[in-house]
């Protein structure tokens, strides 16, 4: 049996992901895990691929764009508040936020986030 968690979104950043955006860590289970993340307001993120994840983003607030790209299939969304994307694995991705104030997602990681070498950088957009 796996046990209740409950978790208030911490104050101050975890840790800084290797993109360069600042990560909050929530919660996990054994087939996900779940963070909160912040780009300053004209912070753009260093490109990256997962070697085994992949992601679902939920935009709270903020501006901002995100760069997706998986063989011949590229596209650049515009990022507000109430925007959903899948990053699937090997999906090239870079995002950045664009308006006055910072860009803030929650993500869920598939399985969950496995630590530091997950992020491979990789050629951007930006």
């Amino acid at each position: 049996m796996i046990a209740f968690q409950t978790k208030m979104l911490p104050v101050e950043p975890d840790v800084t992901a290797p993109d360069g955006s600042d990560v909050r860590v929530l919660l996990a289970l054994p087939g996900g895990s779940m963070a909160h993340f912040t780009l300053r307001p004209g912070q753009t993120s260093t490109a990256v691929t997962h070697r085994t994840v992949s992601e679902i983003w939920y935009i709270l607030s903020g501006q901002g764009e995100m760069w997706r790209r998986q063989g011949a299939q590229e596209e650049v969304t515009p990022l507000t508040a109430g925007i959903c994307l899948t990053i699937p694995l090997g999906t090239r991705f870079q995002f950045r936020a664009t308006g006055p104030e910072p860009l803030t997602a929650v993500g869920i990681t598939m399985p969950p986030w496995p630590g530091n070498t997950e992020a491979m950088q990789v050629a951007g957009k930006w």
